[in-house]
């Protein structure tokens, strides 16, 4: 059974850092593509960052470029999102997410095949 599971959310003010982990189970996941998205309050999830499988290659959304950073560990089969300089509109339920590579289509979550059960991330200013 697949499971993804993210840790390291909480509440910060405005201006610090959290770093989210997302560790997978049931498979190897070195030949997949890692994901976060986020969804606030009212709002529809949206994509945060993505790392691609084969080369590392990431992608960020433009509002948290130069802000967060996504890796990976694939001999722990774990993804990181380091989150700096954090501020009031990053509050949300942010989820991981894999799927086999393809090399396309970072951002879109339909894509994707597997889900964390969400960790909520809260920033007050």
């Amino acid at each position: 059974q697949v499971q993804l599971v993210e840790s390291g959310g909480g509440s910060v003010q405005a201006g610090g850092s959290l770093k989210l982990s997302c560790t997978a189970s049931g498979r190897t996941f070195s030949s997949y593509d890692r994901g976060w998205f986020r969804q606030a309050p009212g709002k529809e999830r949206e994509f945060v960052a993505a790392i691609a499988w084969g080369d590392g290659t990431t992608y960020y959304t433009d509002s948290v470029k130069g802000r967060f950073t996504i890796s990976r560990d694939n001999a722990k089969n774990t993804v990181y999102l380091q989150m700096n300089s954090l501020k009031p509109e990053d509050t949300a339920v942010y989820y991981c997410a894999a799927r086999r590579g393809r090399g396309y289509l970072y951002r879109s979550s339909g894509t994707y095949e597997y889900w964390g059960q969400g960790t909520q991330v809260t920033v007050s200013s």
